[in-house]
């Protein structure tokens, strides 16, 4: 990752809202952390990782203005690897930005654990660069539990819902 790439992902993790941000890759570690009420101060801490421990995670898009306007019915949907809920499918971000579980402050949330949902159901918003994206469930199930706690900041590929396709 050069210069002009890490400049570009501090702008827009600035400009997301989100208090702090981890990309992991195969050589590097980096972590930004912004300051309260928009300060404008920005910390960034690099590292190596320690061979053996690190497992590199997905890197979210640099500051791609297509991937944030798109209204995303894009929320993928995978099978969670061998555990005891290994049954559920989990419902997972596709874009970095703020979760909220409300269309609005005064409005209901779009779903509770034990909600019965089909495919095309809003089930969340997330905010990313003052664009509000629609999180549609491509799947019919059953929420069987809500990952993230409302008005927090999520992650590319974080996971949001369990959901029980039973």
């Amino acid at each position: 990752m050069d210069l002009k790439e890490i400049q570009n992902l501090i702008k827009f993790v600035a400009k997301s809202g989100a208090s702090e941000v981890k990309l992991e890759m195969d050589d590097f570690k980096i972590t930004i952390k912004t300051t309260e009420e928009g300060k404008g101060e920005t910390t960034i801490v690099q590292q190596v990782p320690m061979m053996g421990n690190a497992m590199p995670q997905q890197a979210a898009p640099v500051a791609q203005p297509a991937a944030a306007t798109q209204a995303a019915p894009a929320a993928e949907a995978a099978e969670k690897p061998a555990d005891k809920s290994d049954k559920y499918i989990t419902v997972k971000s596709p874009i970095i930005g703020t979760f909220y579980r409300k269309p609005a402050p005064d409005k209901p949330v779009f779903v509770e654990v034990g909600s019965s949902i089909k495919e095309g159901d809003v089930l969340c918003v997330i905010e990313a660069m003052k664009l509000f994206n629609e999180i549609e469930s491509e799947v019919k199930g059953k929420i069987v539990k809500i990952l993230v706690d409302d008005s927090s900041p999520v992650e590319f590929d974080q996971p949001l819902f369990l959901v029980d396709p039973a």
